[in-house]
């Protein structure tokens, strides 16, 4: 079984150059993957299929902190969560990153961008929004994965602190 590691954003940019050499295609997901759960491991298991490298951008707290609702968000450090990330046999390399998406991607220009969508089609609209129109220009294919239902770190919180158990 191989395991993945946890890489500097720069040295994960100098790879990242080393195999557009060689052609070898790269696969990127971004997020906050607080509290790992089914949903976020098949995601990533489904990812691993578009190409030879699959790497998880991990958002730093801040940047959780700053999107949801909850301030206590995450639960886990960053650098705890793209430990676990990388122990996974889908990654290849987890890199903690403070950089919104857009610039994150413009630095690594993966291949392919996975998009987890919501079932209820809230977020699965086919539209593109100014990520995927800046991706599409960098010749990144963006491939929408839907989430599955009924999981969720927020969800799991809720279990957690007993509230829906």
């Amino acid at each position: 079984m191989r395991l993945g590691q946890v890489v500097a954003q720069r040295e994960l940019i100098s790879r990242r150059g080393e195999w557009k050499r060689t052609g070898e295609g790269v696969v990127c997901a971004y997020g906050a993957f607080d509290l790992l759960h089914p949903g976020h491991i098949r995601l990533l298991e489904q990812a691993r299929d578009w190409g030879k490298f699959l790497v998880v951008a991990v958002r730093w707290d801040a940047s959780v902190r700053a999107a949801a609702a909850n301030a206590e968000r995450p639960v886990t450090p960053a650098a705890e969560r793209a430990e676990i990330l990388a122990a996974l046999s889908a990654v290849d390399f987890a890199v903690v990153t403070g950089d919104p998406p857009a610039e994150f991607l413009q630095k690594l220009r993966p291949d392919v961008f996975i998009r987890g969508d919501e079932a209820d089609g809230e977020a699965s609209s086919a539209a593109p929004n100014s990520l995927d129109r800046e991706l599409a220009a960098m010749g990144c294919k963006v491939v929408r994965i839907p989430l599955e239902p009924g999981h969720s770190t927020s969800r799991l919180i809720e279990r957690i602190s007993g509230h829906h158990a």
